[in-house]
């Protein structure tokens, strides 16, 4: 099969056209073998989700310890930008020249900013490092999943789909704890240190037990298509960073980084349109799962990252808890993730198919986060962690399925370049809702006060920002606190209640997403590549 130049032609594949009941059955020397390379990669993934969490904790002493509160902001914009800007090139690189290689080199990079960053003296350096990590964690998710779909067949994915929800959601709750702990017993740069070991003993096991072929072919690198899209998206996350707190967003520079970045994006459209080998390849968009899953991973970033990342601050706001406390009280979501992960993984290998997935799943989200948009300073604890649950039950349900059905319906020369392009979709869409939601949350957070508090009172808490302080928000005195907590309420209820059209929006999409039977083969067998992985496609449409 051949194709021209950023298209994606997709053909019928003979063995796709009948499903068994069950997956074909592994002998036990090679189920071991894959739990081996599957623990390997999970330790690439620690990495990566570990550090997304645990400076969260530590960024208050590492400012003062750093004298650099003005540049607080950019110690986590720097590593989101260079992660989310990577993305794609680690994915197309991988489709290139192989992926073990890379994944090792993505581990060193991240290995060699972490120490960097927790050798840092200065503010300015810190963020020069961390934007080094970020570099290196683009590499490492989009690595383990697209490695994990050279080695074990969409079919088969589904049994291992809970090991991969488990360290997200353990990660999730252990990062901040674990900030916590190391910043108050021994020192913040413990954040950064902690990684290396980890890295250290990933390395080695890559290297031991992971075995995939490298293609020795010439290739034409897009040089100008990555540089079109990464000063792109470097204008989208400014944009999304600036807007309502550095800048208004009717301000110039806001508006003009926007229009600058869309330009970007037009040119990059024409670039890739021409482009050899492309960075990102046009033709995939003709695919309907690739575009439906793309468009749905969209918005699930954009609930994950710019609604749920209100609850720990609502959990401080209005119920009190110390932010080690909210981090545990957001188990109950992270727990619903988990069964969600595991048991759609085993239904999706029992039955073949995966459209019924999303579709559940981003149904349960749009209860989960109307229930959510209930809350008040009354509801109990009790409440609002069964209201956590069944989000994490629809985000379960979802987000790796889509992955999955992207990696089944697009041929094996593009298995990294469409995982990375989903898992970029999904990290732009986070981008977008931090914006969104902080527009809301900001805008309804000052009417509301205006509601509950006496013009004095609104006057301190606007000129000391205590609004993001449930420290100084104790000390206030009490028919303040609590005026104060029922306009937060009032507001976080508002983005809510947003972001449940947003869900039912997913919704109706996922009817959309093409249900194409899940293939029964492996790309990659005993380090070699099978015959239908070299040419052919593996989705009939």
């Amino acid at each position: 099969m051949s194709a021209e130049a950023g298209n994606v032609a997709v053909v019928s594949s003979p063995h796709q056209e009948q499903v068994t009941s069950e997956p074909p059955q592994r002998s036990k020397a090679e189920q071991r073998r894959i739990l081996v390379v599957i623990g390997a990669l999970m330790l690439g993934m620690i990495l990566s989700s570990l550090d997304q969490t645990i400076v969260a904790t530590a960024l208050p002493t590492i400012a003062g310890d750093l004298h650099g509160l003005n540049h607080l902001s950019w110690v986590v914009t720097a590593y989101l930008l260079t992660s989310t800007i990577s993305t794609p090139l680690w994915g197309k690189l991988g489709d290139l020249y192989g992926r073990k290689g890379l994944f090792q080199a993505a581990i060193v990079i991240f290995l060699v900013g972490s120490a960097l960053s927790g050798l840092s003296q200065t503010m300015i350096e810190l963020i020069g490092f961390r934007a080094l990590q970020g570099i290196g964690a683009g590499g490492l998710l989009v690595g383990a999943q697209a490695i994990v779909g050279d080695v074990i067949s969409p079919r088969e994915r589904g049994r291992y789909m809970g090991y991969f929800g488990a360290t997200f959601g353990v990660t999730s709750v252990a990062g901040p704890l674990l900030g916590g702990f190391f910043t108050e017993d021994l020192s913040w740069r413990w954040v950064f240190y902690i990684n290396v070991p980890i890295g250290i003993v990933a390395l080695f096991a890559i290297a031991a037990v992971l075995h995939v072929p490298r293609r020795r072919t010439h290739h034409a690198i897009d040089y100008l298509g990555t540089a079109l899209l990464g000063a792109a998206v470097t204008g989208i996350i400014l944009v999304t960073t600036w807007g309502g707190t550095t800048y208004p967003w009717g301000s110039g520079q806001v508006i003009g980084t926007s229009a600058l970045a869309a330009l970007l994006l037009v040119a990059f459209y024409i670039v890739e349109r021409r482009a050899t080998e492309p960075l990102i390849p046009l033709g995939l968009f003709r695919d309907r799962v690739f575009t439906v899953a793309s468009s749905v991973g969209f918005i699930v970033g954009l609930m994950m990252f710019g609604a749920i990342i209100y609850l720990p601050l609502y959990l401080q706001t209005v119920h009190g808890a110390s932010p080690t406390d909210s981090g545990l009280q957001l188990l109950p979501m992270v727990f619903g993730m988990l069964i969600t992960f595991i048991v759609s993984g085993q239904l999706v290998s029992r039955l073949g198919r995966y459209k019924v997935f999303p579709i559940v799943g981003t149904a349960i989200m749009s209860v989960g986060f109307y229930l959510l948009a209930g809350m008040t300073p009354s509801t109990t604890l009790l409440a609002t962690s069964v209201d956590m649950f069944i989000t994490g039950l629809g985000l379960g349900l979802v987000m790796q399925v889509l992955v999955v059905a992207v990696q089944n319906a697009v041929p094996y020369r593009y298995l990294g370049t469409a995982t990375s392009t989903s898992t970029f979709f999904r990290s732009i869409g986070g981008s977008f809702g931090v914006a969104l939601f902080g527009a809301i949350f900001n805008s309804r957070l000052f009417a509301e006060l205006a509601k509950f508090l006496p013009e004095s009172a609104l006057k301190t808490i606007k000129g000391n920002s205590i609004s993001s302080n449930p420290a100084q928000l104790k000390a206030l005195p009490p028919p303040i606190h609590q005026g104060f907590v029922q306009a937060f309420s009032h507001s976080l209820s508002t983005v809510f209640t947003v972001a449940v059209p947003c869900c039912v929006l997913a919704f109706l999409l996922t009817w959309l997403l093409k249900e194409v039977p899940l293939r029964d083969t492996v790309f990659v067998r005993d380090g070699e590549l099978q015959d239908d992985a070299v040419d052919a496609p593996v989705a009939g449409h």
